[in-house]
């Protein structure tokens, strides 16, 4: 299982160790193959303006979920790295469904697998991720998290849906899976 510690390091490195891991809620998910890496001095970081209410989770210890609603309508799921008080977090992108197809097809309200985590929102109603999951630590039930079994081949772009920074390659996915959000197109 990984441990909260793994996370007390520079966001990239967890970002790139993160794609091929297990992340389950309550036993249903599947392994991780897109994520974006949001550092504290990234003007589209969450932290970046400072600690407010919403993303108070995002300034706390390493190793705990830091989870918003989207534009009103979606939750989205970040893991908090670094060092308590600093803001960076990597943003759970997509998953490759492998354990709770059904309970995920069922919240999801579709038949086949491709779409039911392919994409941050769709991720965290797939897993039932919402606000009472803010701030709770990652090597704890309901989250389980299993280190990867092999390297994958990671491949790296610039990350989607944001305004400032969005040329900077933190977008981190695995190198030819159909699970992504979207297409990977390398910086």
């Amino acid at each position: 299982m990984i441990r909260r510690e793994f996370f007390a390091r520079s966001v990239h490195e967890v970002a790139a160790e993160l794609i091929g891991a297990t992340f389950l809620v309550d036993g249903v998910g599947g392994k991780i193959v897109e994520l974006e890496a949001y550092h504290h001095e990234d003007p589209a970081a969450h932290g970046f303006r400072g600690r407010t209410a919403r993303n108070a989770s995002m300034f706390g210890p390493p190793g705990h979920a830091y989870v918003y609603r989207s534009y009103g309508v979606h939750w989205c799921v970040n893991f908090v790295c670094e060092a308590e008080g600093v803001a960076d977090a990597v943003l759970i992108r997509a998953l490759e469904p492998t354990q709770g197809l059904e309970e995920m097809r069922r919240r999801r309200g579709l038949e086949g697998e491709r779409l039911l985590c392919a994409g941050p929102g769709r991720l965290c109603q797939a897993l039932a991720i919402a606000g009472e999951h803010d701030g709770l630590p990652l090597d704890r039930p309901p989250f389980r998290l299993e280190p990867r079994t092999e390297p994958p081949e990671i491949a790296r772009g610039p990350r989607i849906g944001i305004t400032r920074a969005a040329d900077l390659p933190w977008r981190y996915g695995l190198a030819g899976s159909r699970f992504l959000s979207r297409p990977l197109r390398p910086a």
